[in-house]
């Protein structure tokens, strides 16, 4: 099992619009597909309040690879992501980390 820590970084004034486009569309698409979020989060207190977080679980890179793919090729996801980013785009920039387990004994 590995995880998957993405940060969608909005454009001005536009981290409600990203949060929406989850809600309405992404989460089922995701569902669809048989990606599997963990949670989402926003910053309540820190340096950036501006972002969206989420973490998705994998059972391998391969997966990981192959379920992507497929996302950014869905034509349900191509419609949404033209007309949501039609007056410009939601999300300045994203980034994502593949995290590595470490310390599990400790906290079982």
């Amino acid at each position: 099992m590995i995880h998957e820590l993405r940060v969608y970084h909005a454009s001005p004034k536009k981290l409600g619009q990203v949060v929406q486009r989850f809600e309405k569309h992404t989460i089922e698409i995701f569902k669809r597909l048989e990606i599997k979020p963990v949670g989402f989060w926003t910053v309540a207190i820190g340096e950036a309040n501006d972002q969206l977080i989420y973490m998705i679980e994998w059972e391998s890179l391969a997966e990981r690879d192959q379920k992507w793919a497929a996302f950014l090729k869905d034509e349900e996801w191509q419609k949404v992501w033209a007309e949501t980013d039609k007056d410009g785009p939601l999300v300045r920039y994203a980034s994502n980390q593949i995290l590595q387990p470490v310390l599990a004994q400790a906290i079982s």
